[in-house]
Parts: C-alpha cells; structure tokens; sequence
C-alpha cells in the first residue's frame, strides 16, 4: 500500500477519535433533559479524556505484542460501544462510565496506533507524518460537529450518541484493517509513533529523577488544563457570556477545531525555532492574554469570545506538538514511546482538574468568566515553570 494513502487513513482514524472535542454539543441538552448542574454535565467529558490518557500510556506494549491492525480494531470496538452504550444512560453518572471509561479507553488504544504506521512508512520525514495524522484529531470538531448539532435538534442527544457509535464503529473498522507496516518494519514500533534508534538516551526511571521531567509534565499539565477549560465549555460560553444564539455557539466548535488542528505543526516548527523552553513561554503568554481578554471583555462581545477561543484551541493543539518533541529533546529516543507515555499522563490530570473545576465554578458563581482568572494564575505558573525548571539534561547511556 502507498504510504501517502496509508496517512490519509490514519487522518481519518483521527477525525473520528478526535469527536470528544465537540462533546461541549452535549452538554446543555443533557443538563436540560436530566436537570443536572454543569459540574454534572462535564464528567464523561473528563472522564473519557482520563481514560484516553491512561490507556495511551499503557497501549505501547499492546502495539508492540499485536501490532498496530489488531490493536487498532480493539480500540475501535471500544470507541462504538462507548458510544452506543451511552445512548442507553438513564443518567449522567451512567453515561459517565460507559461513554467515559469505556469510549476514552478506546481512543488510548487505537490513537497511537496510525501514528505508529504513519512514522514506519516515512522514517525520515516521520515529523511530518505524524503532523499530518493528528491533525485529523484537532480537525475533528469542523468536520464533525456540525453533524453532532444537527442529530441533537433533530433527535435528541441520546439518539445522537447511538447513530453516531454505530458510524464509529463501522468507519474505525474498515480503516483499522486497511493499517499495515511497510516490509521489513515488523512490529518494532512504539505507541508514540518511534522506532528506536539511538543508543543514548534516558529510560523511564531515570527520566522521573530529573528535575526537568517534574518542569515539562507541569508545564504540559498547565497548557493542557488550560485548553481544555476552553473546548469543554466553548458552546455554553458562547450562549451564555457572549450571547450568542445556539446555532452558532454550536458552529464556533467547528472553527476553534481549525485553530487546535493548526496549533500542531504551527507550535512544532516554533519548537525547532525558537527552542522548547522559548515555545512553551510563548504559549503560556498566548493563554494568559486571551483569558485577561475573555475576563475584562468577554461580557455580551462575540469578538473578544471568537478570538480569544481561538488561541485556546490554537495552544492546546500546540502543547500536544510541543510536549513530544521536549520529550524527545530532553530525554533522547531510545526509549521514547514509553517516556511519553509517562509523560503523557499530564494530559488526563489536566482533563479532570480543567472539566471539574470550569464546571464547579460555574455553578458556584453563576458565570463562565470565573473560569479565566484562575487560567491566568495557572498561565503565570507555568512561565515560571518553564524558565526556571525547563533545563536541557546531559545525556547518558541508560540502563535496561
């Protein structure tokens, strides 16, 4: 197979994992139908990307045992049932665990098994490769949420939920069985998308005694935090704070989806630009100035609303480009799928603290704008983070 078809695969593979980024659709539905507050609401939003983080970081070994066809079509199996079990939630709590435990444990699986063929087929421009493959998660939302806003008016929310599984699970399968490795690749390939090449680097325990591996999962955890307040609350933020009608709050989703796909090569080429620690500092800037803007101006202004979710979106898709090349820039290659795994779990802390705490704070102060204040605070932290913790490490042969 043309290894250019087989990216193309894995992009679609990615706009249908990637279709938790519009859950914000749901959420007022779902607080209309059960009558829950929008704490309530965000749960399987924040369990599913949990999920998504703890299974990614245990899927490598997965790949590497079955190769990334098989594991892929488990992970496919698990997306559609997340997803058509949750059509029959009588609950949120419910919904929480089948669409958030089992849906976000299907994505950990499968996501890193497109990248992983996608770097095979290109191993001297895998960069590029695996740009082109996630972009499909951070594009999710244009292509996808306006299908999701248009099954809820018409059907419901629940009965989205069931023809949208039975779509994943079809669309994922076919694709999964058309993912194979170049000849002679075997099965040598890593969850994050690596094979390893080098012999210096820094395995997982000597990469948790470095002070830098403390600086760089913060700073992940924050810009991720930080990015996904924005995408678990953009609909709502729209109708409520900027006062817009629903319909375009729903197709705002669709757009800021360009920003999270662009954010990805656009912050991956600053990384090689203008060096790691220079690129993180310039996201938590970026974050900082769009949550003052949202905080002092967001009140009945769409246009602060649209720009300042944009840089939202834009940094989040930015920090998942960024904190794989710091990974591999810091602590070498050797043993980088299971690294980033490790790192990677910043992703799923910065899930639970961003969802519970956006809508706690909405609930206890009536108001989506409460949320910015703190993301600034958070943004400060990380610059301070990243300027004093984020030091390049001396490599060293490391020890199996």
């Amino acid at each position: 197979m043309n290894g250019k078809i087989i990216v193309l695969i894995g992009f679609l593979i990615n706009v249908c994992l990637g279709a938790v980024y519009s859950f914000s659709i749901f959420r007022k539905p779902l607080e209309d139908l059960w009558g829950i507050s929008a704490t309530q609401s965000g749960l399987p939003f924040m369990v599913f990307l949990m999920s998504f983080s703890l299974f990614m970081a245990l899927s490598g070994g997965l790949i590497k045992k079955w190769g990334p066809r098989r594991t892929s079509l488990l992970g496919s199996i698990m997306v559609g049932a997340g997803w058509i079990g949750a059509s029959f939630s009588p609950n949120i709590e419910v919904m929480t665990i089948l669409y958030g435990v089992i849906g976000g444990a299907g994505v950990g699986v499968a996501y890193g098994c497109p990248i992983a063929v996608s770097a095979a087929w290109f191993p001297c421009r895998s960069g590029l490769a695996i740009g082109l493959t996630v972009m499909g998660f951070g594009l999710s939302g244009l292509i996808v949420a306006p299908v999701l806003t248009s099954l809820v008016e018409a059907l419901g929310p629940l009965q989205t939920f069931l023809y949208t599984g039975l779509a994943f699970l079809i669309v994922l399968t076919v694709l999964s069985l058309t993912l194979s490795l170049p000849s002679g690749s075997g099965k040598a390939v890593g969850a994050a998308g690596g094979a390893d090449l080098e012999t210096q680097g820094f395995n997982r325990i000597q990469m948790v005694k470095t002070s830098s591996f403390y600086a760089l999962w913060s700073a992940y955890m924050l810009g991720c935090l930080a990015g996904l307040m924005a995408i678990g609350i953009s609909s709502p933020f729209g109708r409520e704070v900027a006062r817009i009608d629903e319909y375009t709050a729903n197709l705002m989703v669709s757009v800021f989806s360009v920003f999270n796909g662009l954010g990805r090569p656009l912050f991956g080429w600053l990384t090689d630009r203008l060096n790691p620690r220079r690129g993180a500092i310039l996201s938590f800037v970026l974050i900082l100035a769009s949550s003052a803007i949202l905080y002092l101006f967001g009140e009945g202004n769409p246009f602060a609303y649209i720009v300042s979710f944009s840089i939202l979106w834009l940094n989040l898709g930015g920090w998942l480009a960024m904190a794989p090349a710091m990974t591999k820039t810091l602590f070498g290659t050797k043993h980088y799928s299971e690294n980033y795994g490790v790192v990677f779990t910043a992703y799923g802390v910065g899930a639970i603290l961003g969802t519970f705490s956006s809508g706690l704070l909405r609930d206890v102060t009536g108001t989506y704008v409460s949320v910015f204040p703190i993301v600034m605070l958070l943004a400060t932290m990380g610059i301070l983070i990243v300027s004093l913790g984020l030091k390049p490490v001396k490599q060293q042969a490391s020890t199996n």
